[in-house]
């Protein structure tokens, strides 16, 4: 599944958009930095409600498809250029990640 196929199919909001034909293969939660630097898959959706530049550097070192803010968690404007900078697909949603991840889980 690609970035916009599940924007499309989960009704997500677009903050940062870059590459949406990259694929899903996995969707991890977390939102200890460190700990999704050394666990979160390549390629996989992370769910977060860390929407600052630390959480940026995190999604380009662990290789996710794209970050999703849940519970409508902000994205401040040094982490959205940064994302812009670094082709990071950023998108948002009011779910919580237990709902969301649930979501993910049936479409992947």
């Amino acid at each position: 599944m690609t970035v916009k196929e599940l924007k499309d199919k989960l009704n997500l909001t677009i903050l940062v958009e870059d590459d949406l034909d990259r694929e899903i293969t996995d969707c991890y939660v977390g939102d200890l930095l460190s700990w999704v630097m050394g666990r979160a898959p390549a390629d996989s959706a992370w769910l977060t409600v860390m929407g600052n530049i630390n959480s940026i550097a995190v999604a380009t070192l662990a290789d996710v498809s794209c970050i999703i803010l849940v519970e409508n968690a902000a994205l401040d404007a040094n982490a959205r250029q940064k994302a812009e900078m670094h082709g990071v697909n950023i998108l948002t949603t009011e779910e919580n990640s237990y709902r969301l991840a649930v979501k993910i889980s049936e479409l992947i």
